[in-house]
This record gives C-alpha cells, sequence and structure tokens, in this order.
C-alpha cells in the first residue's frame, strides 16, 4: 500500500492500484521466480515491481485527462530554499503533500527520488524526453518545497 499511496492522489486510488496489482500477479505468478536462498525477498521486490508498474500504467492511462502544465509555469522564478526544507515533517504529511503534486510531477518524483531509477529510464517508462523528466523533478521538488513552507507557516502561525 505504501509504495501505492506515493503514487496515487488519495487512497482510494492507491486501494485500487494495489487490487489491480495483486490480481496481475495471481494472473502472471508463472512469470515470478523464486530466489532458491531468500524467496521471501525475492517476492517482495516482484511485487514491489508490479505495484510500480500498475501505477505506471493508470498514470499513462489517465494522462490524456489530466491536466498538462506547461513548461513556462510561474513556478519557474521560485526561489529555491534550503535542504533541509522537510525537517520535522512526518512520513505521512509528506506523502500527503507528494499527492497534491500534478500527476506528471508526482510520477517523476517518485521513480527518480524515491524509486531510485535515472532520469533515461523515467523517460522510458513514461514515454517522456531525459528533458521533461529533469524538469518535471525540477518542477515537483520547487512544489513540496512551497508547500512545506506553508506548512510550516500554518504551524507558526497557529502556535506563536
Amino acid at each position: 500500500m505504501s509504495v501505492c499511496m506515493r503514487y496515487a492522489k488519495d487512497r482510494e486510488e492507491a486501494e485500487e492500484l494495489v487490487n489491480d496489482s495483486f490480481m496481475k500477479v495471481f494472473k502472471n505468478q508463472k512469470e515470478f521466480l523464486p530466489d532458491k536462498v531468500e524467496p521471501l525477498k525475492a517476492f517482495r521486490s516482484f511485487l514491489k515491481r508490479v505495484l510500480i508498474n500498475t501505477s505506471i500504467d493508470r498514470y499513462r492511462a489517465n494522462i490524456k485527462f489530466a491536466m498538462n502544465q506547461s513548461l513556462d509555469e510561474k513556478h519557474d522564478n521560485i526561489a529555491h530554499t534550503e535542504a533541509n526544507a522537510f525537517d520535522g515533517l512526518v512520513y505521512e504529511e509528506l506523502i500527503g503533500l507528494v499527492q497534491k503534486l500534478s500527476p506528471a510531477y508526482r510520477t517523476v518524483f517518485n521513480l527518480y527520488v524515491i524509486d531510485g531509477f535515472s532520469h533515461d529510464e523515467v523517460a522510458k517508462k513514461l514515454g517522456i524526453s531525459e528533458g521533461t523528466s529533469k524538469s518535471n523533478l525540477s518542477k515537483a521538488r520547487v512544489k513540496l518545497q512551497e508547500m512545506v513552507k506553508n506548512v510550516n507557516r500554518e504551524i507558526y502561525e497557529r502556535y506563536a
């Protein structure tokens, strides 16, 4: 569920992704080749790959309906904040902020930052250019930094 929560816009969509993923695992269980030494570790890796690919498939299917954001957004001129902008946030809050990103930004951010894919791999998986992947990641980071600032400002004002 935690893998799908990173890619989904809300918990309901994440649950759908998990269900779809398990259906794929059950239908394609012949493709799973367990490791004789560590079968559980091999299954976890296999399941994670299915979860990520199912999330990407959903993203591709919905991309035509998602509102595309141009490269000339107002976010281009926002100043960068300090690297420790995420200090003090708990995991659930951070995932909640990631879920508020546009589908394109959220998917690239998850694949690159959290799942460790290269920009080349992200571009191939999503059918975009490597430059678009880098641009979306940069803008996702700026947007997340903005949201963290707003959260921190609200907390400060509440207790000040």
